[in-house]
């Protein structure tokens, strides 16, 4: 469990994080660089979820060695799928990393809500509704493994 009290935010007791894959742990279908050591080291604070309509058919064979659960979605109706999934996980001790437009309904119900805009970029819903915006994958992940940052950025 990843717990932090952050002044005029509030109190996070996270227990699951979800990420969707393709343009945000993934790009072209392949896992970023540096995205599965960071996996790896969050796993032991918290259970990892990946959701996805695994639109090049390649998130099981890159996934394979990480301790994570991978769900694989139905292409119709991601974005009501996605915040059905974490509301199923309890959304008040979720963290969720999304950047596509079927991501905005999970980052909106989360306890803490990271959009990132890669090298696919973001889509407007998802920014209007998260907490954080961070350009990189591997620096959403590491604002979970150093929670400080969370505090610098999140405080009033």
């Amino acid at each position: 469990m990843l717990e932090l009290t952050i002044p005029g935010f509030g109190r996070l007791e996270l227990t699951d994080l979800v990420c969707d894959y393709n343009g945000t742990l993934a790009a072209d279908g392949l896992l970023v660089d540096g995205v599965h050591e960071r996996i790896e080291r969050l796993s032991s604070e918290l259970r990892v979820h990946v959701v996805t309509a695994d639109t090049f058919g390649s998130a099981a064979a890159q996934l394979q060695r990480l301790p994570c659960a991978l769900v694989i979605l139905d292409p119709e109706s991601q974005a009501e799928a996605k915040r059905d999934f974490v509301k199923g996980l309890g959304a008040a001790r979720v963290a969720a990393i999304g950047n596509g437009r079927n991501d905005w309904m999970m980052l909106d119900a989360v306890a803490l809500g990271i959009a990132v805009c890669g090298a696919e970029g973001a889509a407007a819903e998802p920014l209007q509704v998260c907490d954080i915006v961070v350009g990189r994958i591997v620096d959403a992940l590491d604002l979970l493994l150093h929670p400080q940052r969370l505090m610098a950025t999140l405080r009033a």
